[in-house]
């Protein structure tokens, strides 16, 4: 991975168990991605990371790679970010942060309140608890949490990659990516 290094940018809060992962916290490769459900930009390197994932999980096998989201919505420019990110939050509280995840990049042209209650209940959720969550506000701390750490980690906007706790600059490809996993774990 390169990087100049007058622009080197680190990972100001280190991953931990506090954070969503999938994969293992220890592994050799941990990807942290700050991220926005409105954004497009969003969704695509989400995918891209997933199908670098999969195809570096054969290089590098399953505990060796992980894979953390911390919310950096852009309210500034998308009105429902915010409120996605609270209703992906909520949705962790029972359990089921990545599938209301996944159902939010998914969907991320429609991520008004409505929307986000109907996901909830495909998802299964207790609509009640959700509903509570959202109107009281409760994973807003969360929330901006993760936005001042990606603010002192250097994020202006999303989506925003670091490899191992460096930031990731280049080009945003499959192969790009997994170059830079390679580098990471050398």
């Amino acid at each position: 991975m390169t990087y100049d290094r007058d622009n080197y940018i680190s990972l100001f809060v280190p991953p931990s168990t506090q954070d969503h992962i999938q994969g293992v916290l220890n592994a050799a490769v941990v990807f942290v991605m700050y991220g926005d459900y409105e954004c497009f930009q969003s969704a695509n390197v989400y995918r891209l990371i997933k199908v670098a994932g999969q195809q570096l999980q054969v290089s590098f096998g399953e505990n060796n790679l992980g894979f953390i989201f911390r919310h950096f919505p852009q309210i500034q420019i998308h009105l429902h970010a915010k409120r996605a990110a609270e209703a992906a939050e909520a949705a962790a509280a029972q359990g089921q942060f990545w599938q209301m995840h996944e159902m939010l990049f998914i969907h991320q042209q429609e991520l008004g309140n409505g929307y986000l209650v109907e996901y909830a209940n495909r998802l299964g959720l207790d609509i009640s608890q959700f509903l509570q969550d959202l109107s009281r506000g409760v994973h807003v701390d969360r929330i901006n949490a993760d936005i001042e750490g990606g603010l002192r980690s250097g994020v202006e906007v999303a989506p925003a990659l670091f490899i191992n706790g460096i930031r990731y600059l280049e080009r945003w490809t499959v192969e790009q990516i997994m170059a830079a996993v390679v580098a990471a774990n050398d």
